[in-house]
């Protein structure tokens, strides 16, 4: 008798959060990761995508993308504009990286290297962040960025399609 071999498609949408929750204002990603995963289950959309949390963006990531629709990346940043800014990501090759972490963009030229595949079109929502000691609680400046941060996951989840993506970027 033949097995059947029962394959899963990854789901269409990935979101990537960073952030490291005992740095202060670094916790902004895994934050907004943990309230965009509690409303798409609320709302019942959470089957058509994955999130997933790291400290940082690391070349096995890169696997992640494989099969994905579209990805976006949350991360904090010191020198944002506040509240945030949601930009489209592109393969960048020449970007300076190492095993240890990487940018958005270089993650993006890792996935041809090792798969052969185009990357899928990514996004990045960089969240302005205030404070990022070891052993700080998230700023109050943080947490309202975050709220407004919120506003425009909410948005963006509720048509998850490359056009209306492109029309919410900053600037």
């Amino acid at each position: 008798m033949k097995s059947a071999t029962l394959t899963m498609s990854p789901a269409p949408v990935l979101v990537l959060a960073c952030g490291n929750p005992s740095r202060g204002d670094d916790a902004l990603g895994p934050l907004l990761l943990d309230r965009l995963q509690a409303w798409l289950e609320v709302t019942g959309e959470a089957a058509g995508s994955e999130l997933l949390g790291d400290f940082q963006l690391q070349i096995e990531h890169a696997l992640d993308l494989v099969g994905r629709r579209l990805v976006l990346f949350i991360d904090a940043g010191r020198q944002t504009p506040a509240p945030f800014v949601f930009r489209q990501a592109q393969a960048v090759d020449g970007t300076p990286y190492s095993t240890h972490a990487l940018p958005p963009e270089a993650l993006l030229a890792v996935l041809p290297r090792i798969d052969h595949q185009t990357a899928p079109p990514a996004f990045v929502l960089c969240v302005r962040g205030e404070r990022f000691e070891l052993g700080e609680g998230l700023s109050a400046a943080a947490s309202c960025h975050a709220d407004r941060a919120f506003e425009l996951l909410q948005e963006l989840f509720r048509t998850p399609e490359i056009d209306c993506w492109r029309s919410l970027l900053s600037g």
